[in-house]
């Protein structure tokens, strides 16, 4: 009893340093975002801002185009998120459900895709955007992020469409459904949660991206937010710091609201109720 007590505080204990750990380079972020310029330039840094003021989001605004690189951010992670479930939902169905060569071949190719860095495949990609006539675009943009996101997408929805019981799809077979009605039907509304995460997924790393929009994006009417992130650093490598932190955090925030929206919806059971027994 005693050693199973002792084990269980410990886990919690492990949980908690990990979730400070997670926690505090946000809670810096949102303290540096309200402190002047004076606290900034302390010795002697404190957690909560003596004297808080909205003048660094006022700065920020000022100085760079943050609505409209939002804007663009947000149509590019959106449409990214959209696509990439469209395409990877029915195959991953397929995967999962046909064990063939080729299917095995499919989630090979998935997983040793995600070992590519962004540096070896940047090239061909602006080649091929570039004969497409798609650079500084926000639709080749949207591509790209769309072939990024597409192997993991697939992955994860593989693993979702094989928790679903093929007792199910066969049990609406014996009413009569076709494939197509039993996949939009049957299987599909108990997918809900794995492709909501895999739209979540999707839509943060296009939010989040830098390298992609740094490279193919090449007026400032395109950039996304965090290729203008960038421009509070200046020329010498000295950041402006109050305006870049108080930026940072309104970057942040989408994907933080959007999380807690969707969470319970992630962490649902997602065949609850689905099979009786």
């Amino acid at each position: 009893m005693r050693t199973s007590t002792t084990g269980r505080v410990g886990q919690y204990a492990a949980l908690l340093a990990y979730l400070v750990f997670l926690a505090f380079p946000f809670l810096w972020l949102v303290s540096t975002a309200f402190k002047s310029p004076r606290e900034l330039g302390s010795l002697h840094p404190t957690w909560i801002p003596r004297d808080p003021t909205l003048d660094n989001f006022r700065q920020a605004f000022d100085e760079q185009p943050l609505l409209r690189a939002a804007g663009n951010s947000l149509l590019a992670a959106l449409a990214a998120a959209v696509i990439a479930v469209l395409i990877a939902t029915p195959l991953a169905y397929v995967m999962a459900r046909r064990r063939t060569r080729l299917a095995k071949a499919a989630t090979g190719w998935v997983v040793v895709s995600q070992a590519f860095p962004l540096v070896l495949v940047i090239i061909p990609l602006f080649l091929v955007l570039k004969n497409l006539r798609l650079i500084n675009s926000l639709a080749g943009l949207v591509m790209v992020y769309v072939v990024w996101a597409l192997p993991f997408a697939l992955w994860m929805l593989v693993g979702y469409v094989r928790a679903v019981p093929t007792e199910l799809e066969e049990a609406a077979a014996v009413d009569g459904a076709g494939r197509l009605r039993t996949l939009v039907s049957v299987t599909a509304p108990l997918l809900a949660p794995g492709i909501v995460a895999t739209a979540l997924f999707a839509f943060i790393t296009a939010w989040n991206e830098f390298f992609f929009a740094l490279v193919l994006l090449k007026t400032a009417d395109k950039q996304t937010l965090p290729v203008v992130l960038t421009h509070f650093i200046g020329a010498e490598g000295v950041a402006d710091l109050g305006p870049l932190a108080a930026a940072a955090f309104l970057a942040t925030l989408p994907s933080l609201v959007i999380f807690a929206i969707i969470q319970r919806r992630i962490t649902g059971g997602m065949l609850a109720g689905a099979v009786k027994s």
